[in-house]
């Protein structure tokens, strides 16, 4: 991994120019933005607010879970309201957290009960868009997929439960099959450690240390280095997997060969309470990823919408060189 910070003029002219390259694809990834609806819903609101009015400038925005801290319905309330202001603006999609599910409020994925999610978030509100190509269950947002065409590249952006389930790594490995001709980004809440390694053990991170782990056969939960065994690693047209759920640092970069020699570009992000430096629940931060067809460049930065400037660290900033896309 090369790595190189991006100089503030160069960054600035990116986002007020758009994508205006036809090879170059441009992503915004959301981490978790749980402390925001809990206690400082305006910093979620000025982050929402600053990605639609650049929908010129996107092709997708990614929500890697954690929508809320609670599962109540004060907080989905809230976060339907602000997320309502990116419809028919820049089409998106959101993978549900261990806060997103469980039993009652507080209780944190104790069982697999994601009910207030689709009650606030309904997948009709994903079918609408031109993008939804399906989901995993009839009526529930919790296993989706679309497709979208970008940059010269065809894209699928697979978004996975918490801990997804043994029968939702089947039904993933499927849809990726279908598809071949597409890049997959895959989108989960909880993947990849901040020492840059795939979960794997019995530490509180592991979603199998939730209650939805004591499920077994097709209902059993994965951790990180299970979803790469079972499904990433298989299939030579996945291209990253991206993540949030770990704090300590709060960042992770792991580069691997699939199966079948293909390059996958895995990435932890979080800004959230608890994370080292974070402020006002998570400083305003968001990832943007750019992928140009043209150079075979994957550009990583992070940007605070409420400081107004780039991360400081290069483990924020940073880019790959001679990605090659595997899909046929």
């Amino acid at each position: 991994m090369s790595v190189k910070i991006y100089p503030f003029i160069i960054a600035a002219l990116i986002l007020l120019t758009g994508n205006i390259n036809a090879q170059v694809s441009r992503f915004v990834i959301i981490p978790d933005p749980q402390n925001y609806i809990e206690s400082f819903p305006e910093m979620y609101e000025e982050e929402i607010n600053w990605i639609a009015s650049k929908k010129k400038h996107f092709d997708y925005v990614i929500h890697v879970g954690d929508m809320t801290q609670n599962n109540s319905a004060p907080e989905w309330y809230a976060a339907r309201k602000i997320m309502d202001r990116l419809n028919g603006k820049i089409p998106f999609t959101m993978a549900l957290g261990n806060h997103d599910m469980g039993s009652a409020p507080r209780k944190s994925s104790d069982v697999r009960n994601s009910r207030m999610a689709n009650k606030y978030f309904p997948l009709e509100i994903f079918e609408k868009d031109k993008t939804f190509g399906g989901a995993f269950e009839h009526g529930k947002i919790d296993n989706m997929y679309h497709l979208l065409d970008a940059g010269g590249v065809k894209w699928m952006i697979m978004t996975l439960e918490f801990g997804p389930r043994n029968a939702v790594l089947d039904w993933a490995n499927k849809i990726a099959d279908r598809y071949p001709d597409r890049t997959i980004i895959v989108n989960t809440h909880a993947y990849l450690y901040s020492d840059s390694t795939l979960m794997d053990g019995d530490d509180k991170w592991q979603p199998s240390g939730y209650g939805i782990g004591k499920a077994k056969g097709d209902s059993a939960a994965n951790n990180g280095a299970q979803i790469w065994e079972k499904f990433v690693s298989k299939h030579p047209n996945i291209l990253m997997v991206v993540c949030g759920h770990v704090l300590n640092s709060g960042v992770g970069t792991l580069v691997a060969d699939g199966a079948h020699g293909n390059k996958v570009y895995q990435m932890l992000a979080n800004f959230q309470g608890g994370v080292v430096g974070s402020q006002r629940g998570g400083n305003g931060y968001i990832r943007i990823v750019e992928y140009n067809k043209k150079n075979k460049t994957l550009d990583v930065k992070t940007y605070s919408t409420h400081l107004k400037r780039y991360h400081e660290s290069p483990h924020h900033n940073f880019s790959f060189s001679n990605v090659t896309l595997s899909a046929k």
